[in-house]
């Protein structure tokens, strides 16, 4: 089981600067990992998610057709798509988020994936969230948002072959809104939409039509997801509530369109929906501050607005974005992240890796865009340069992949020394193809998930929940809070692993210099 609530807050600690540039300088004078595997796992790792009836060329052969009825009790085909964790509940918000921030990996690193010979599984990937997310959304002002009952799916443990449990399904529509449901999947189609723009036109033309509908519609009929699908409480909360999805979606339907209404939404709701006011330390599948604040940051930095009052709006965007960015650095005065005495970012016990990785994810697009505009990150004063940024995301990147106390990759199947007992249920009990008998629920319970051997499947490429504050991780399936992994947890690498690939192929040494050189 896996508790997925959040909360919003700013996690204070001391400064630590000075640990910072000795765990940064070690990790960049460290060997370099081997990014290229780790980027071809990555990718794979979605495969492993797929719900529906699988493709000739899946890839992943100990997983089958799941799922085959979903939707059939409502009267919608709701066949396919994602299983975001290690359960088979297909949440929307989370899944929506993941194919957000894979497409977001190829807008800025494209070429970088190509050149590591990727491309094309990663726009699968996202395609296979995108076609569900179309299948969900049947009429305009409806979305199928979630499809199975988390109660009752803990209850069980089973293959997603031989599911039994509910497999019920619930929407939003004009009487049960979910802005916040509608603006993420918005965003998710419209950042995809760039994505196939060149490559498949028609495919990104419906990809953009239905993200503007989803918007208008999260817009127009504005509430919080979770009160209108109550049985996501205890999983996906939406503590954030709609506002930050709203700007979101708005900001990802501006760069799709240049249409100016969009921009000017974002401009105009800047101070009322939180976007010039939130001093956030985080950036999940629930609280978007961060990553709209970055995005808007970027059109700043492109000085195409003039008109003073915009600039000025802009610059209150940049301001949150780079308390955010100083604040995993630990160069703010105060509410600086945790950080493990291994180096690690902190903010919960609970799945802490997707933190990490979509702080790697920002500060190293943020790198990008600096250096781009030949500027520096301010830090209450304190002028640093893009290189740190992107070293100190290197660094959280290698933590990942085994530069840690514990000498473990935390992501599945990548280095000698990896998660064996993944908190996951198809990995967990002997693959379908190889034995077709029936496993009910107890009998999973009972005798695969008690097991204390390695998983009989690997799911590779999967981001487990990673260590605690101390940098100790218990490889036990019962272990939870630290072994299950989320699709939202390896999404935001994949572009940076394609970068970091490139760089050191092309033995570009000057992007990993430390924070002692600044």
């Amino acid at each position: 089981m896996v508790e997925k609530t959040q909360c919003r807050c700013l996690i204070s600690s001391t400064k630590v600067w000075v640990s910072l540039v000795f765990l940064v300088s070690f990790s960049c004078l460290s060997k370099a990992f081997d990014y290229k595997d780790a980027l071809k796992k990555s990718v794979l790792y979605f495969e492993s998610q797929r719900s529906g009836r699988l493709p000739y060329n899946q890839r992943v052969r100990w997983r089958d057709h799941s799922g085959l009825t979903d939707g059939l009790e409502q009267g919608v085909d709701l066949v396919g798509g994602y299983y975001d964790a290690g359960d088979h509940v297909k949440f929307g918000l989370p899944v929506a988020f993941t194919v957000t921030m894979l497409s977001w990996s190829v807008i800025e690193y494209g070429e970088q994936i190509a050149n590591s010979s990727e491309y094309e599984h990663v726009l699968e990937a996202i395609k296979w969230g995108t076609d569900y997310f179309i299948k969900a959304h049947t009429y305009p002002n409806v979305f199928w948002a979630e499809v199975g009952d988390g109660d009752t799916d803990h209850y069980c443990w089973q293959r997603p072959e031989d599911m039994t449990t509910s497999r019920q399904a619930y929407k939003i529509d004009e009487n049960n809104p979910g802005s916040d449901l509608a603006g993420e999947t918005a965003a998710a189609m419209a950042a995809a939409s760039i994505v196939f723009r060149k490559s498949n036109p028609h495919y990104s033309h419906l990809l953009l039509h239905h993200a503007q509908q989803l918007f208008e519609f999260g817009d127009k009929y504005r509430g919080a997801y979770d009160r209108s699908v109550q049985v996501v409480k205890s999983y996906y909360p939406s503590v954030s509530s709609y506002k930050d999805e709203l700007l979101w979606g708005a900001l990802w339907l501006y760069k799709a369109t240049d249409n100016m209404n969009y921009f000017k939404y974002i401009i105009n709701n800047s101070h009322e929906f939180g976007g010039t006011g939130w001093a956030i330390t985080e950036f999940s599948w629930d609280v978007k501050y961060a990553g709209i604040q970055i995005l808007a940051s970027k059109l700043l930095m492109d000085g195409i607005h003039e008109d003073r009052h915009t600039q000025n709006i802009l610059e209150q965007y940049r301001s949150k974005a780079e308390h955010y960015l100083c604040s995993c650095l630990g160069r703010n005065n105060d509410s600086n992240v945790e950080v493990t005495p291994g180096g690690l970012l902190f903010i919960r016990k609970w799945n802490n890796m997707q933190y990490v990785s979509t702080s790697a994810f920002l500060l190293t697009v943020y790198s990008d865009y600096l250096k781009n505009a030949t500027q520096k990150l301010n830090c209450n004063g304190e002028m640093v340069k893009h290189q740190d940024l992107f070293a100190f995301a290197k660094s959280q990147v290698d933590y990942i992949l085994g530069s840690n106390p514990m000498g473990m990759s935390y992501l599945v199947g990548f280095g000698p020394r990896y998660p064996r007992r993944v908190h996951h249920r198809a990995a967990s009990i002997v693959a379908y193809k190889r034995s077709k008998g029936f496993i009910g629920c107890t009998q999973g319970y009972d005798y695969w998930y008690s097991r204390n051997e390695p998983n009989p499947n690997e799911v590779i490429g999967a981001l487990v929940g990673g260590p605690d504050s101390h940098d100790n991780f218990n490889d036990h399936r019962g272990n939870y809070m630290q072994t299950e992994a989320c699709t939202y947890n390896t999404a935001p690498l994949v572009g940076i692993f394609a970068k970091l690939h490139q760089l050191h192929e092309g033995k570009n040494t000057s992007q990993y210099s430390s924070f002692a050189s600044s």
